[in-house]
């Protein structure tokens, strides 16, 4: 009985280990990392696209936007649940509107040989292309249009084609949010068009929002999401409060759509996150603690799921990035970011990748060896039970002998002739 209530404790124990490191319940919006590939001449540790997801789908993170995809990159995430969103270098856009057989070409090679084992969820054509120049980049629908009829030819729909806006390059400011207009004329002449292409192709809306190039004059509590601090948008009938910056610029996006007639048109933050470094000594906000203040108090408002003011369901996605200078660090350029379960925001960059993979070796080990310890206990526990309940059913050898014996005695013998047959059958017949 011992043995089985120490059986029953185990099992608690490892209940409860899983439950423990059981994943939070996901949040309504999607959580990503932007990655983008060092430059490995500038004297960084090169490692191999394999173990870059490797280290990925061990973070269970599950969205990645890649800024400069290649297809080593791409194929290095086959077979995995991390979905994909790849983004066309602003240099080839020009290219790529200019004949639709560019566009094809890139497809053929980006896409196309990875999108029955890889999930590429959707495209952006251009990054932040600027809209100041004159003649306005017009060419940007087309390059758009471009891309998404050559996904259509080769049979794949399921990949959605947008461009990536950043927030201060359309809206002039995010005050109040009730009131917020994409920035003329740009907004009639270049952004509806692709607006109409995107609703019509049931495609999102991208945007960069930093929250940090906001007026310094803004409590920086308020973009940390700390509670005290609040503002009251009270321009239109009924007053709306905001706990946080990040919501007031998401609004402010939601609203621009809205008056162009598009206030359904779902928006993915495809950039957000904080500087953890700035060469200018004014900068003092710009470093790694109030990086990763930032970032977890973004990361648990949006697993809370409440949306925003003007949309209750909030973003679909939002993807983090680090910034920071390129002179902070030759290895710059090669760091993710992710806010985990241990409200810890892990930023690594590709040096770092042989010693972080050592300490998750080790750990896995720990983990192994416990489970095994466990069930050679649990096992070795069963064992004894089912013997203890055998030899009580049966009986132990010497006392089967002695029945037999007993049964087979003919009338005639005596006890102690039978008790002599006993002895000298016995393997102890020599000491008595």
């Amino acid at each position: 009985m011992k043995i089985l209530k120490c059986d029953l404790l185990l099992i608690v124990i490892a209940v409860t280990v899983v439950v423990l490191t059981a994943p939070p319940t996901i949040s309504a919006a999607k959580v990503g990392v932007t990655y983008s590939t060092p430059d490995f001449s500038s004297g960084s540790f090169q490692v191999s696209p394999e173990r870059i997801v490797a280290k990925i789908v061990s973070l269970e993170i599950e969205a990645v936007r890649l800024l400069d995809p290649n297809p080593e990159t791409i194929r290095a995430f086959a077979s995995t649940n991390v979905s994909l969103f790849l983004s066309v270098p602003n240099p080839l856009v020009p290219m790529l509107a200019s004949h639709r057989s560019h566009a094809f070409e890139w497809v053929k090679l980006h896409v196309l040989p990875f999108h029955n084992r890889t999930k590429i969820s959707m495209i952006s054509v251009g990054d932040d292309v600027s809209l100041a120049d004159a003649p306005p980049p017009l060419f940007l629908l087309r390059a758009i249009r471009n891309v998404r009829r050559s996904l259509v030819n080769l049979g794949i729909e399921t990949v959605s084609v947008s461009t990536t806006f950043s927030f201060f390059s359309i809206i002039p400011s995010p005050f109040p949010p009730s009131l917020a207009r994409f920035r003329s004329p740009n907004g009639d002449v270049i952004i509806k068009p692709i607006l109409e292409f995107l609703e019509k192709t049931n495609s999102s809306f991208l945007v960069k929002l930093h929250p940090y190039y906001i007026d310094s004059s803004i409590h920086s509590g308020f973009a940390f999401f700390e509670d005290p601090f609040s503002y009251v948008d009270d321009s239109s009938i009924i007053q709306v409060r905001y706990g946080n910056l990040f919501d007031v610029m998401v609004d402010a996006v939601v609203r621009s759509l809205a008056v162009l007639g598009h206030e359904s048109l779902p928006v993915v933050v495809a950039e957000t996150g904080w500087p953890s470094w700035s060469s200018n000594s004014s900068e003092v906000y710009a470093t790694p603690k109030c990086s990763q203040r930032f970032l977890n108090a973004l990361v648990d408002h949006l697993r809370g799921g409440k949306g925003t003011p003007l949309r209750k369901e909030g973003v679909s996605e939002v993807y983090i990035f680090e910034l920071c200078d390129k002179q902070q660090s030759k290895r710059t350029w090669g760091l993710l970011d992710y806010h985990l379960n241990t409200k810890m925001n892990i930023t690594f960059f590709l040096d770092d990748i042989p010693e972080i993979e050592k300490k998750s070796i080790q750990l896995n080990y720990l983990v192994i060896v416990c489970m095994l310890f466990l069930a050679v206990i649990s096992t070795v526990a069963t064992l004894t039970c089912c013997s203890n309940i055998v030899s009580a059913w049966k009986g132990t050898p010497a006392k089967r002998e002695r029945k037999g014996n007993i049964i087979n005695r003919s009338p005639d013998e005596s006890p102690q002739m039978n008790s002599t047959r006993i002895y000298k059958d016995s393997p102890h017949l020599s000491l008595i």
